[in-house]
């Protein structure tokens, strides 16, 4: 499936910004599922953009702003080419992949690591755990351990657009059993890492489709988030070993969750790739406006 993307973020502040310097995650990445065709990048007021990559291989882009300016829009427009990739069937235990993960003096660890600890959006703790623990049966392979998890949020919780922000804890929205993509994909990803594996998140963007009979309205998309869980017998396989879950939709894949999902970045928790971030001087308030779009190109 090939695909448009255009997201955009407009700023206005009130008063006018003296100078700013901005980082952003708004290129895809190349994937086993995915191939970014064209990217652009718009900025204004116009500016130098910087290119990099961050300790998780994300495209980041940095600029600065060193004239006073009342608003800013920043236009991230790509097309990709999307595949799925063939279902492996692996067996592996969760135990094992626990196990794996554990630390033994002398022997070399494995780079994954990292995402088996807590982070600040997506912590370890017994509240999670107790959550994932009817799962997480002894002998039980990790991918129907995973997938029955994110299946059961899909049925516990409710989707409540406006319901949280990104400074409500992932405690606060598996106790209230309510939120947005972004709080699903936090629990999630503290579900497994609280029971000992190693999870990450994952930002993004899904092809939505209108009801029977209504068009499709430009703008009404928004960025998506899941989770991934990593079971190191696939690390050789295409997908590089990583399962895709994405329980606000019960969608589950190898390295994405289908062909109408397009990843942008991963990280810790949404903190190590949010699509825009700023520091500013001046200014006193501003508002956002948002739109994502995703057309597929026939």
């Amino acid at each position: 499936m090939r695909l448009a993307i255009t997201h955009d973020n407009r700023y206005r502040y009130v008063p006018p910004v003296q100078t700013a310097q901005h980082v952003a995650h708004l290129q895809a990445a190349d994937t086993p599922c995915q191939q970014v065709i064209h990217h652009v990048l718009q900025i204004e007021p116009e500016a130098q953009v910087r290119q990099h990559r961050d300790a998780f291989m994300n495209h980041r882009a940095y600029w600065a702003l060193t004239q006073p300016h009342d608003g800013l829009l920043v236009r991230a427009h790509s097309e990709v080419q999307t595949r799925s990739l063939q279902a492996p069937s692996p067996a592996q235990s969760w135990e094992s992949v626990r196990e794996h993960f554990r630390y033994r003096a002398g022997q070399a660890g494995d780079v994954h690591s990292t995402f088996v600890f807590g982070s600040h959006h997506a912590p370890v703790h017994a509240a999670f755990q107790a959550y994932a623990h009817s799962s997480f049966t002894p002998g039980r392979p990790l991918v129907q351990a995973a997938t029955e998890l994110c299946a059961r949020m899909h049925r516990d919780f409710l989707y409540a657009p406006a319901s949280t922000d990104i400074h409500t804890p992932a405690l606060t929205a598996l106790q209230d059993k309510r939120g947005v993509c972004q709080d699903f994909a936090h629990i999630l990803v503290a579900c497994l890492r609280s029971m000992g594996l190693a999870a990450r998140y994952v930002s993004g963007y899904l092809l939505t489709q209108a009801p029977p009979g209504q068009p499709r309205l430009v703008g009404s998309d928004a960025s998506h988030a899941w989770a991934s869980v990593y079971l190191p017998e696939l690390a050789s396989h295409p997908c590089q070993g990583w399962l895709d879950l994405d329980p606000t939709n019960h969608r589950c894949g190898w390295a994405s969750p289908g062909e109408d999902y397009v990843r942008l970045a991963v990280g810790r928790d949404f903190a190590d790739v949010s699509p825009l971030r700023g520091v500013l001087q001046g200014g006193g308030s501003h508002t956002l406006e948002v739109a994502v779009t995703v057309t597929p190109i026939a």
